[in-house]
């Protein structure tokens, strides 16, 4: 018997939408290009690619297909998903990560997001114009060390606020109608930068070279580092972030997707939607505007510490060199661009959680979603006011990184090795507008799951440096909270299983 549910996507194209914006984050405009200098340039985009290909394409398609099929038996969080694939007691712990994640995860993303809001603001307020390059800079640094006050906790929980009154509104009322208005602006915004960057010249508005040059400079193939396995690993790990794979957002969206529906073609669609999104306009923004004024030396020393410097403490200042009227719509479009591309995402991070609590305590989408806002308020806070001690960086490391890599792979043995490959490729055709070659069917069963081990063992050196570290009790503190999280979910999940053991609600 397959069980309905009340929510539902109301158009294939707000789906495809929302699943993209989930993807479409604040990582494709300010960490892909940093990646692509750091590791070769052009030469970066061929494991990147291969990467896409191997592990990123073939990850969607094992999300979507595991969403959909625990989504007939009326499951909409990880634990039963997995738990709908094998009844073995230990699949349904590991899915935990599937709600762990999306909670740390957006207690420290909708604080990065808030940012953009609060930037917004500045720009249009003209705050930046005619302050030097150290003073724009340093507004960045004093704001989230507080030293201004707490416009930066009110911003956070202005983004809060917004987040979880969207998800309230459920998905075809809320989050679907979210992706409607902020992917397409996001890109119109974000093909207007693009062009303004790429066309820059010499001499002009105070730039120094061309906007192509940092074109030329991002995609010059430096050959020999591509067999380097620092290059490798640095691709696939760009994969993970730009997809959200590993997370357990998209089997959430995946199981409100009817039975018959075409998986295989709105992955496709949703996947390389952001891969337009992060390798065309992703790389022709930050890098060629940053080259034009500053130079190349000087963007390759910046970006060791990210992209988060350039976009924040340095391209406000370069659009101050447009004058006040053009500096503040550039100002407004760019950090516009990075608040949808982060709420768009951060809303995926909300429903799987919101889909648990209605799922298995019978709890209303409203109680649900601004449940999810007070855990985010309260796992967020130490983000705010002891960023400057670690515990932001900390969050997205066992968060952002390792429960990625963990699930995904254990995700992937259930779904090719467990569930069996003949059940999971009937699973992604049924309903399939398009014809996947059998190639892929290999590729999920063997390779998949070797890169993403390789990926995993290549990550061990530095998680036994990680755990082993601890001189920062800010750092220390941060750890026990996430592991109290991970075994308070794991305990709701045990809580669920007898409550549904006791009313007899096991029908898959």
């Amino acid at each position: 018997m397959t069980l309905q549910t009340k929510e539902s996507w109301g158009s294939r194209v707000g789906l495809v939408l929302a699943m993209a914006g989930n993807a479409v984050g604040l990582g494709n405009f300010l960490r892909f290009p940093v990646q692509a200098i750091q590791n070769g340039g052009g030469a970066f985009i061929i494991p990147y690619f291969v990467c896409f290909l191997l592990m990123g394409i073939p990850l969607l398609w094992i999300e979507w297909a595991s969403g959909r099929f625990g989504g007939k038996w009326g499951h909409h969080s990880t634990p039963f998903i997995l738990d709908s694939m094998d009844k073995r007691t230990f699949w349904k712990y590991i899915g935990v990560f599937g709600i762990f994640t999306n909670l740390a995860v957006a207690a420290y993303y909708c604080y990065l997001e808030s940012w953009t809001l609060s930037y917004m603001y500045h720009s249009l307020a003209g705050s930046f114009m005619g302050e030097s390059a150290e003073t724009v800079s340093k507004f960045f640094i004093d704001y989230v060390s507080l030293v201004h006050g707490y416009e930066p906790v009110f911003f956070w929980l202005l983004c809060l606020v917004l987040n979880t009154y969207i998800l309230s509104r459920g998905l075809s009322g809320g989050v679907e109608k979210a992706a409607k208005v902020g992917m397409p602006l996001l890109i119109l915004f974000g093909i207007l930068l693009a062009i303004k960057g790429i066309t820059l010249k010499a001499g002009s508005e105070g730039a120094v070279y061309d906007g192509v040059t940092g074109l030329n400079f991002l995609w010059t193939p430096d050959f020999s580092t591509i067999w380097t396995p620092k290059v490798w690993l640095a691709a696939a790990g760009q994969i993970f972030f730009t997809l959200s794979v590993g997370m357990g957002s998209i089997q959430c969206y995946a199981s409100y997707v009817r039975s018959k529906d075409d998986i295989a073609l709105n992955a496709m669609s949703a996947g390389w939607m952001n891969e337009f999104v992060e390798v065309v306009l992703g790389s022709s923004i930050l890098i060629p505007i940053s080259i034009g004024y500053l130079g190349i030396d000087t963007v390759i020393e910046m970006t060791k510490n990210g992209g988060l410097g350039l976009g924040f403490r340095t391209l406000p200042y370069l659009f101050t060199q447009w004058g006040p009227l053009l500096s503040a719509l550039a100002g407004f479009a760019w950090f516009c661009l990075l608040f949808f591309a982060g709420i768009t995402s951060s809303l995926a991070m909300g429903t799987p959680c919101m889909g648990f609590m209605q799922d298995e305590f019978g709890w209303s989408r409203t109680k649900s979603a601004w449940s999810f806002g007070a855990a985010i308020l309260v796992l967020g806070l130490p983000t705010v006011l002891f960023f400057n001690h670690g515990v932001f960086d900390e969050y997205d490391y066992w968060a952002g990184t390792v429960s990625l890599v963990v699930f995904a792979l254990f995700e992937t043995i259930l779904f090719a090795w467990v569930f069996g490959i003949d059940k999971g490729w009937h699973e992604i055709n049924q309903g399939s507008d398009i014809k996947i070659p059998v190639f892929f069917k290999y590729v999920i069963k063997y390779v998949t799951p070797v890169f993403l081990g390789a990926v995993f063992i290549g990550s061990l050196p530095d998680l036994a440096r990680k755990i082993t570290d601890v001189s920062n009790p800010y750092v220390v503190g941060a750890r026990l909270l996430l592991l109290g999280v991970f075994l308070g979910v794991s305990y709701l999940v045990y809580i669920a299983y007898k409550k549904r053991l006791k009313e007899g609600r096991f029908v898959s």
